[in-house]
């Protein structure tokens, strides 16, 4: 008789969340649980004498393999020492969970079988030994993180050990991956100091993250084993593969550093002016992709992807709350319909942001070409009443005439870009950021999300150095 067990990592977010200080503690935390879930279940067939080839899945926090069914007992038992170790080294942020069932019927009976062992699985005494969830003490300082992160390209390498320091002993070949990070000249990983200092403009960094929309909801809907791991291998490989190889292209390559690549999902940090154009990339490619290789499975479940962008607003600003920040943006982009990516405060979708990048570059060329005074691009945010308090003070009297009379955007446009000789190009370039801004026929500004986002990214670009 053969066996499915699943198992998932439990408490993955709040254990990032916990960093402490540094750059490389962070990134260390995110590696530290890909090492992980690569790590222990082959270990698991290991400690059975099982081929690696019953593992038919793993990645984002969770693996799926098949045993027999005599194994399942010994299974049970390195999993509990395993969450018992792994729980005592995280201050019980991490935990494993685990269900198994017969390989008996269709897989969505399967499915559900495995799926009612997750919700029950508190209560399941051979899952939750006496003890299991009583407090730990509160981990120890991120040292070992911090140099599992420094210590790439090495540390991918690594086996489960249940008496190494954090149960993870270097060893072997690497695992497979996405690890690039933006080098320094001796080739240490760069903090965020130099990331930002790597940035056109204004010298700030930020993370970027991103999350197939449905994906379980995808996974759901699998009829067979088969197409449920192939559906698994194809997330994780896009992700992983595609993440590591954009990274590498000359555009990105100093700009950007891989947090994780998950079984539905990545994290990067970099420049801020490289997220930007690295998520309309990866977007591209996941789109062509899934319309390729999922064409066959209905639904548009798992088939679009969502972002959210978040930048440092000082140097002082903790990595862990940048991170976080992009996460609530990440979820303010799936909460608004999915497909789309939050950034500067807005939710656009990919249409929209390639209008705003189309915009970012006539106002940039119309500072750098024409001449135009960078000033131009603080007048147009003075259009928006949310602005005012990151903008020069204004006047009400001024702000409530700037909000109600649409035709001064015109006029003021008109004086602020009197400068350059009047030809074509420049009439094209104007009447192109007119429209942008201003929807017509209406007795009061209504501004276009996407001409906010250009505009932001514009002043960015153009803040001097």
């Amino acid at each position: 008789m053969q066996i499915f067990l699943q198992g998932k990592l439990l408490g993955i977010e709040p254990f990032i969340l916990g960093t402490r200080g540094s750059f490389a503690a962070l990134a260390g935390r995110c590696l530290y649980v890909s090492l992980l879930m690569e790590a222990l279940p082959r270990a698991m067939l290991e400690r059975l004498g099982l081929a690696h080839e019953l593992l038919g899945s793993c990645g984002g926090g969770q693996f799926l393999t098949v045993l027999p069914a005599e194994s399942l007992g010994e299974a049970n038992a390195f999993l509990v020492e395993a969450t018992r170790k792994v729980a005592s080294f995280t201050g019980s942020d991490l935990r494993l969970a685990w269900s198994s069932t017969e390989n008996l019927g269709a897989w969505s009976d399967i499915r559900k079988r495995l799926d009612a062992g997750f919700r029950k699985w508190r209560g399941t005494a051979a899952v939750e030994p006496e003890g299991l969830f009583e407090p730990y003490e509160e981990a120890g300082d991120d040292t070992y993180f911090e140099g599992l992160f420094l210590g790439l390209p090495d540390t991918a390498a690594a086996v489960w050990d249940a008496n190494a320091a954090g149960m993870l002993r270097q060893e072997g070949e690497p695992h497979w991956l996405a690890t690039h990070f933006a080098q320094m000249p001796g080739g240490w990983p760069a903090g965020v100091e130099e990331l930002a200092a790597r940035a056109r403009g204004r010298k700030a960094w930020g993370i970027l993250r991103g999350d197939a929309d449905q994906f379980q909801a995808r996974l759901q809907k699998a009829e067979t084993v088969e197409e449920y791991i192939q559906l698994s291998v194809f997330y994780k490989q896009f992700f992983l593969g595609e993440v590591q190889t954009l990274c590498g292209q000359q555009e990105f390559r100093d700009k950007t550093t891989v947090l994780y690549t998950g079984g539905d999902e990545f994290a990067i940090a970099g420049s801020w002016d490289a997220l930007l154009q690295f998520a309309r990339a990866i977007e591209r490619v996941f789109r062509r992709s899934s319309e390729e290789l999922l064409k066959d499975f209905p639904g548009v479940e798992g088939k679009t992807l969502s972002m959210g962008i978040a930048v440092a607003p000082s140097a002082e600003t903790e990595p862990v709350a940048v991170y976080r920040e992009a996460g609530r943006q990440l979820e303010a982009a799936k909460t608004a319909g999915r497909d789309s990516v939050a950034v500067f405060g807005k939710v656009l979708d990919w249409k929209q942001l390639s209008e705003a990048a189309e915009l970012r570059e006539i106002m940039v060329r119309m500072v750098d070409r024409f001449h135009c005074s960078p000033q131009f691009l603080g007048e147009l945010g003075a259009f928006y009443r949310e602005t005012d308090r990151v903008l020069p003070a204004r006047s009400a009297r001024r702000l409530l005439e700037t909000q109600q009379r649409p035709w001064r955007l015109h006029r003021r446009l008109n004086r602020v870009l009197d400068g350059p000789e009047r030809n074509r190009e420049f009439e094209k370039a104007r009447q192109a950021v007119l429209a942008a801004f201003l929807t017509r026929g209406q007795g009061q500004l209504k501004l276009k999300p996407a001409g906010r986002v250009a505009l932001e990214w514009a002043r960015m670009t153009e803040e001097a150095e």
